[in-house]
């Protein structure tokens, strides 16, 4: 089974002026991550506004990615919903389409149990083939439901498709304890861009960055890098792509990365509601920011 490993970028969701799915852009940004060098894509997550979008919208972005990356890079969709059906039922629209696999958030606003969440992502995996590979993604801040280490280590040990968990909370302490599951080999990537070359040295096979759709380039260099062995260059280049996460919010307000978008010629239109455009004075500040990040970007990556 496929996993996520290196950068593995989380996707914005482009719209129309008029609101709509913007199916042409998102092809171009699809190109633009994989020429970048991204090793995944991740759409439909956090970053892709995914509780905005009706069902039908959320397999269209699918579909489109899918069949766009066509086995160019690993494509996992994201397929949590607000209800346990959606949520089985995009999970197998993402197998019929030959996604390489999932990501499932927690059940979110109302609380859960520990036998509720087992129970939630057992529907989901007997839902697809065993074979069809599965990330449980835990971003307690957001779902107000918590993963237990204890819960995930039950499912990876019960499911052979449960095999990695996307963990979107910067806590270093339960990336370790998530990484101990089945001896080490069950799969972690970090949801913090900041936590990117950590994780690595903890174990963990990469990072779902949502910088990464806008600013690809400081990610991947920080990934060959790593994979070079040069832990210096790594260093330094983890401390610059830092830079990049403090000028885009980290993705607090996804107006910024489409914004930051517009800036690098890519067209990914507004947010949805109830989320607003950033202001003409914030898009000012932004530009200006990322200007002078240009410079530094030229001599660190020429």
């Amino acid at each position: 089974m496929k996993k996520l490993y290196g950068v593995t970028t989380a996707m914005v969701t482009p719209f129309t002026e008029t609101g709509e799915i913007d199916q042409k852009n998102l092809r171009e940004l699809t190109d633009f991550l994989i020429e970048k060098g991204v090793n995944c894509l991740y759409p439909l997550g956090t970053t892709g506004e995914m509780f905005k979008l009706t069902m039908e919208e959320r397999k269209v972005v699918a579909e489109t990615v899918v069949k766009q990356a066509n086995g160019r890079v690993t494509v996992f969709i994201h397929v949590g919903a607000m209800n346990p059906n959606e949520t089985v039922e995009l999970a197998k629209h993402a197998h019929a389409i030959h996604a390489d696999g999932i990501g499932v958030v927690t059940p979110a606003f109302f609380s859960t149990s520990e036998r509720e969440q087992y129970e939630y992502f057992k529907a989901v995996s007997e839902s697809v083939p065993e074979d069809f590979p599965i990330y449980v993604y835990n971003i307690p801040q957001c779902s107000a439901n918590d993963l237990p280490v204890s819960v995930v280590s039950q499912l990876n040990k019960d499911f052979k498709n449960i095999i990695g968990i996307k963990y979107s909370f910067p806590d270093f302490h339960r990336v370790a304890e998530y990484k101990t599951i089945n001896n080490a080999d069950f799969s972690v990537v970090p949801g913090a861009d900041k936590l990117f070359l950590p994780g690595l040295s903890l174990g963990c096979d990469g990072v779902v960055s949502g910088v990464s759709c806008v600013y690809p380039e400081p990610f991947v260099a920080v990934y060959q890098a790593y994979l070079d062995r040069d832990m210096e260059k790594a260093q330094k280049l983890q401390r610059f792509a830092a830079k990049y996460c403090e000028v885009l919010r980290g993705g607090a307000n996804l107006s910024v990365f489409k914004e930051a978008l517009k800036y690098r010629g890519l067209s990914a239109g507004d947010v949805r509601g109830p989320q607003l455009k950033i202001s003409d004075s914030e898009i000012a500040e932004l530009y200006k920011d990322l200007t002078e990040l240009e410079e530094e970007r030229k001599v660190l990556l020429p």
